[in-house]
């Protein structure tokens, strides 16, 4: 049901020419299923038998940062399940093993179907390939993923079971055999000619399967670099050499339109920017180490990406997570081509003006990061949903703040905890609620439609940014609400002052009567103390206090499930109660308004700050 309702969307969305590919692509899926199911299960697209490679296949430099626990995890048989229970994965690939790709029920409960992809990506295969070299058990390594990569192959038969319902899970493994045919010395004639075939299949199967017009995202740049890898390959072929001038497009194509000018991410997604660079630098690896072709054009946009991606970590990690993320890898776990990262400490992105240069904004991306002494790092969101017309990995985190204290996340975006057979989840990790900001009347800022498309898209503008006499201050607006009946437009202003204090002010316009509610979600791991109206929240060493400055006081709420509010997702697939302080008002826009204080040492003087919150 829940499938047939995105195709719908899916249709509603789509041009005529997309209308056309789509249709094309059902006949030729039903095509093949009568095909396999005439020939006894099976159907060989196969590369010629007496192919050879012209020259040796290289692959490109790794960086691997794999513990030897982890590698031993392997060796006794552990797959990459994401948190899913991996007996379950097992059970549920071999009882779908041999049914048609397009059969195979995806909004599952129990396993999550991207569970369920993720050991079909034999990352754990790449992970043992990739280390292998100078690991004092080398040979052994390889000779385990030699077998390991074989019997995968041999236990999946072609376009069959879930290994294949997405092009881009192909896209994925593709390399991997490249790894295997590239690495593993011991090979047989006939195991390289069972790798070719796999390489070759699955470059088939990518070509008549490509993501394109609204389904455009990173599944395209997965499928453009299982093309390319197919196609240098098999270059010597027809076919090989369409697969990699048309990967070569694609990727031309998408890297200005999924990177955008700042470096940010257009699907609005932290994590899936960090895959789409790194797809992009193994790509560009395969082609440097194999072929003579040129692909120098994409290094700017790159560098780019990877400012922006250290503009976002404190301490190396993620300090302003936002959008969707699946814990997925474009190698494995551990492992990363070569980037070519900015070397500064502090990364000064293109046109920051020079006195700010603590505080960065990044006006494609829509987000604006401050940094102050003692590590404090606060990103301010005023960007849009996420890439049209779907907006597939977007999070409704209109004027969102999160905060970091000496390296310590304080306030988090909760997450994404996963994307299937969990409607209700998914719809609160995505919504509004989930996010630092103000949720009006109950309703997220756009409406969610299915769980990976939205409907009545907002749009967030950055009204100032500019050096006062007290510190920085900013205002953003969206107009996510002004699809109402009765209209309202949120604006958040704050004052990031040099004393150690931000102040947060939230107005709002419009007509009618609302409920407003204001939440700010607290990481897990910290410990909160109430003192005369003031939140004192601790995490280790780091720390802040907040508060509202008015008549009202921010309540405590803890793992609420009715409606949902106060969980976090630390990685895909886990979900955990966490704190969130929260104020709801009543009232016409005109006259509600919230003002929060938060302060980062010394204690509050509830006189000084209404002085200083005046000027807002």
């Amino acid at each position: 049901m829940t499938a047939n309702r995105t195709l719908i969307q899916r249709i509603r969305r789509a041009s005529f020419a997309e209308l056309l590919y789509r249709g094309r692509r059902l006949v030729e899926n039903q095509w093949l299923k009568y095909r396999i199911q005439r020939g006894a299960g099976r159907l060989s697209v196969a590369a010629p038998v007496s192919y050879r490679l012209s020259s040796p296949l290289r692959v490109p430099e790794m960086v691997c940062a794999v513990d030897e626990a982890s590698i031993e995890r392997l060796l006794s048989g552990a797959t990459y399940c994401l948190y899913a229970d991996q007996r379950e994965v097992e059970l549920f690939i071999e009882h779908y093993r041999h049914r048609w790709n397009g059969d195979i029920p995806h909004d599952l409960a129990e396993p999550d179907i991207r569970a369920v992809w993720e050991p079909a990506r034999l990352q754990h295969v790449s992970t043992l390939l990739l280390v292998a070299d100078g690991h004092p058990r080398g040979y052994f390594l390889k000779e385990y993923a030699r077998q390991a990569v074989l019997r995968w192959i041999g236990a999946n038969p072609f376009l069959l079971g879930p290994s294949c319902s997405s092009a881009m899970e192909c896209g994925l493994r593709l390399p991997v055999f490249a790894y295997a045919l590239a690495t593993c010395e011991a090979l047989s004639d006939d195991e390289t000619q069972i790798l070719l075939d796999a390489i070759y299949g699955h470059g088939w199967w990518i070509a008549h399967r490509l993501a394109l017009f609204s389904s455009l995202g990173n599944h395209t740049v997965c499928e453009a670099v299982g093309l390319v890898v197919g196609g240098i390959v098999f270059r010597q072929l027809p076919e090989g050499k369409y697969w990699l001038d048309r990967g070569i497009a694609l990727l031309n194509q998408e890297i200005g339109h999924q990177i955008l000018a700042d470096g940010g991410p257009a699907e609005q997604s932290l994590a899936y920017h960090r895959f789409v660079l790194d797809l992009y630098w193994l790509a560009l690896g395969f082609l440097s180490c194999n072929t003579d072709i040129p692909c120098d054009h994409w290094l700017e946009r790159l560098r780019r990406g990877e400012a922006f991606w250290q503009a976002c970590v404190v301490d190396g990690t993620t300090g302003c997570a936002f959008g969707d993320s699946d814990d997925g890898y474009a190698v494995a776990p551990g492992i990363h081509p070569r980037r070519e990262v900015p070397r500064s400490e502090q990364t000064v992105l293109p046109g920051t003006p020079e006195p700010w240069r603590q505080t960065q904004t990044l006006a494609a991306s829509g987000l604006t990061l401050l940094r102050g002494q003692e590590g404090l790092f606060l990103s301010f969101d005023h960007g849009p949903l996420g890439m049209p017309p779907l907006y597939n990995h977007g999070h409704a985190d209109a004027l969102a703040l999160t905060l970091s204290v000496k390296g310590k996340q304080m306030l988090v975006d909760c997450g994404t905890y996963r994307y299937n057979g969990a409607p209700g989840w998914r719809r609160y990790f995505k919504g509004t609620r989930a996010h630092n900001t103000v949720t009006i009347d109950g309703l997220d800022q756009a409406v969610q439609v299915t769980g990976f498309i939205w409907d009545k898209p907002y749009s967030a503008q950055l009204v100032s940014c500019r050096r006062t006499a007290r510190g920085m201050y900013l205002e953003a607006r969206h107009n996510g609400y002004t699809r109402l009946p009765q209209p309202v437009e949120h604006r958040r202003r704050l004052l990031w002052m040099d004393e150690g204090l931000l102040l947060v002010k939230d107005l709002f316009s419009g007509s009618g009567v609302h409920a407003f509610e204001l939440n700010f979600h607290l990481h897990p791991e910290s410990t909160i103390t109430e003192q005369e109206g003031w939140w004192h929240v601790h995490r280790d060493e780091a720390w802040f206090a907040i508060g509202l400055l008015g008549d009202e006081n921010l309540h405590y709420v803890f793992g609420q499930e009715s409606p949902l509010l106060g969980w976090y997702s630390p990685a895909y697939g886990i979900r955990q109660k966490s704190g969130v302080l929260q104020c709801t008002k009543n009232g016409a826009p005109d006259a509600v308004s919230f003002t929060t204080a938060l302060f980062f040492q010394g204690e509050p003087n509830r006189e000084r700050l209404h002085q200083y919150a005046s000027v807002l």
